[in-house]
């Protein structure tokens, strides 16, 4: 059986023949071109057959010259590092979204004339803080999540999170101030149908805790039973804490910690009017302490207005107000130093937290 020959290499050259000059210039020889495999005819030559094999089947000739020795596995391509940027760029334009929302609803409330209209949109408000929540609940999570998932570029992130949870937070406050200034919203936190506060977040510092946090719009009296008079809360921390399912006879209880501020002007017995403006506001952070009503008496919290309770003071911060970011990273640090903030006994009285506080 005689077929056309396809050779890779060169043939042998008989005695006396001189090679072509393209094949002393280069040793290789593309693939695939029929002007480099077909031989060269030589008159009288009949047609060599090719081998076959044991069952007649013909050796497929290889597509290109085989390497002598074999190639070791090349390495696979690293994949390509995103900027941060780039990862940022679907949270940037959520945050776009919402800010966007935001103008709108004050928009509204500016230049629209109809008084119906703006009605229907402070009904909305609570609807549109809502519908922030998940947002903010993936910033903190990421943002403070333990351990860190972003590795070596954790604190870069989180430093942009929390800033962009930090500006979204800002702006609801600033638009929903808006809306109470003109009588459309409620903030006195007493009353059911208020927004007095909005969820901005939750996160784990343990497998056990969790804390969520919440921000006030306007500031709202503490009503501490005791010592401290005047003072006001502006942010929330709820820690949940979970028992281990090893653990038995254990219940899940919340500890309410807050950012508060008093009015110093109280202990210098002047008038805020004749107070330097400056220093009125002493922050810091404290643990709600609650007084009563007794825990296994479901009666006496239905007839309490309000449960009373006093202010455990766990850190002064200063006169100035510290931003919203920074006042739970101080929280943070209160709840995972090695002393921690021991949970009072129940036997302790309120003149034991005083005295801690004081």
């Amino acid at each position: 059986m005689a077929t056309e020959q396809w050779f890779v290499g060169p043939l042998p050259l008989d005695p006396g023949e001189t090679p072509p000059p393209d094949d002393l210039e280069s040793g290789t020889q593309p693939c695939g071109d029929p002007s480099w495999s077909t031989p060269p005819s030589r008159p009288g030559d009949p047609p060599e057959p090719e081998p076959e094999d044991a069952q007649g089947h013909l050796p497929e000739a290889p597509a290109c010259t085989p390497s002598p020795k074999p190639l070791a596995p090349s390495p696979a391509p690293a994949p390509p590092r995103l900027s941060l940027d780039t990862m940022f760029s679907p949270i940037t334009e959520q945050l776009c979204y919402l800010l966007k929302k935001a103008d709108d609803f004050q928009s509204y409330l500016l230049y629209s004339r109809e008084q119906v209209h703006k009605e229907q949109l402070a009904k909305v408000m609570p609807t549109f803080l809502r519908m922030c929540e998940p947002y903010f609940l993936y910033l903190e999570a990421a943002a403070r999540s333990v351990p860190p998932i972003f590795g070596a570029l954790q604190e870069l992130v989180r430093k942009r999170l929390l800033e962009i949870s930090q500006q979204l937070t800002l702006r609801l406050e600033q638009l929903v101030l808006m809306y109470a200034s003109f009588g459309f919203v409620d903030l006195d936190e007493t009353d059911p149908q208020s927004i007095s506060c909005f969820f901005c977040g939750r996160f784990s510092i343990s497998p056990s805790h969790e804390v969520s946090i919440f921000r006030y719009f306007a500031p709202a009296a503490y009503n501490a039973s005791r010592f401290p008079r005047c003072l006001y809360k502006k942010m929330r921390w709820n820690l949940e804490t979970t028992p281990e399912p090893s653990s038995r006879g254990q219940d899940s209880h919340v500890d309410y910690y807050f950012l508060c501020y008093r009015d110093t002007w109280e202990d210098t017995g002047k008038s805020p009017a004749n107070s330097c403006p400056q220093i009125q506001k002493l922050w810091s952070i404290g643990r709600w302490v609650p007084l009563g009503p007794a825990e296994d008496d479901l009666y006496s919290w239905i007839l309490c207005p309000q449960p009373p309770g006093d202010y455990q003071q766990l850190l002064t911060i200063g006169f100035e107000e510290p931003s919203h970011m920074l006042a739970t990273d101080l929280l943070v640090q209160i709840l995972t130093s090695p002393a921690g903030p021991a949970r009072p006994p129940s036997a302790a009285g309120p003149a034991a937290w005083a005295a801690q506080g004081s």
